[in-house]
């Protein structure tokens, strides 16, 4: 009795591996393009909302910032705004849409190729790009208007925005399964994420602080990133204070932690 190529195929965890790898990719592609429309719709703007939205509320802070705020310790005022807001926009946009997307889709979860992580997935993708994309648009047009100096180290930068965007997807994950197991948590979002930025690093420099609550400072894994990023932006112009090490291990962390906890609140939802 002769095999037939496509038995063999059937045998082959490569190609087991290689149909999921498929599925999932279409299955996240396809969730994507759901949350575009949902959120956005066909018409107007459309994803374009995605850039447009933060590009405005950033634009808005800078002319603010620039009438009531004088002393920046020798920094260029604009840099500073945008080297905090912008990570803090990545920030709030991961962790908060990343607690309310289970719940806000759980009727998908019914579809036997949709998880709970890939809704989890397709979120902060999706906020991830669009911050990303206004970020870009941000930097290019201030560059272009003279108003920022070219970035001193591009690796620095993207190195903080990665790590801020990997912290943001952990701690997402975590508060998300919270939430699917304590309804009040998701009223602690807001909350959480104010009493956060006096000391998210987003609004101050670590070597503006006294030696003692430089200490403090450098425990809190966002202040890191700031850091990390400013030291991009700014390069040797300002005395910056980072552990990459130390970020990596705390991403990992939470990373772990949060996959563990979704793994356990979709065994609740009873779709795993």
């Amino acid at each position: 009795m002769t095999t037939t190529p496509n038995a063999q195929t059937d045998l082959n965890p490569q190609s087991d591996a290689r149909t999921g790898l498929r599925l999932a990719s279409r299955t996240l592609a396809a969730l994507l393009i759901r949350e575009i429309l949902s959120r956005y719709g066909r018409t107007n703007l459309a994803f374009l909302w995605l850039i447009v939205e933060p590009l405005i509320l950033c634009v808005g802070v800078m002319i603010v910032w620039s009438f009531i705020r004088h002393d920046s310790h020798g920094i260029p005022l604009i840099a500073f705004i945008v080297s905090g807001y912008m990570p803090l926009t990545l920030w709030r946009h991961i962790s908060s849409h990343a607690v309310t997307c289970i719940r806000h889709n759980t009727a998908l979860l019914y579809h036997r190729s949709v998880r709970p992580l890939d809704l989890l997935f397709a979120t902060v993708i999706l906020e991830f790009l669009g911050t990303s994309m206004a970020l870009i648009a941000v930097f290019s047009t201030l560059r272009l208007a003279g108003l920022v100096e070219p970035q001193a180290r591009i690796d620095l930068m993207v190195g903080g925005w990665l790590f801020m965007a990997w912290l943001s997807f952990g701690v997402g994950m975590i508060l998300s399964a919270l939430s699917e197991q304590f309804d009040f948590v998701e009223k602690l979002i807001s909350p959480f994420q104010y009493l956060m930025l006096p000391v998210s690093g987003c609004f101050f420099m670590v070597s503006w602080l006294p030696t003692w609550t430089q200490r403090l400072a450098l425990y809190v894994p966002t202040v890191h990133c700031y850091e990390m990023f400013r030291a991009g932006l700014l390069g040797e112009t300002v005395e910056t204070y980072f552990s990459v090490p130390f970020l990596a291990t705390v991403c990992l962390i939470a990373t772990g932690v949060g996959l563990t906890m979704m793994h356990r609140a979709a065994a609740s939802l009873h779709f795993e």
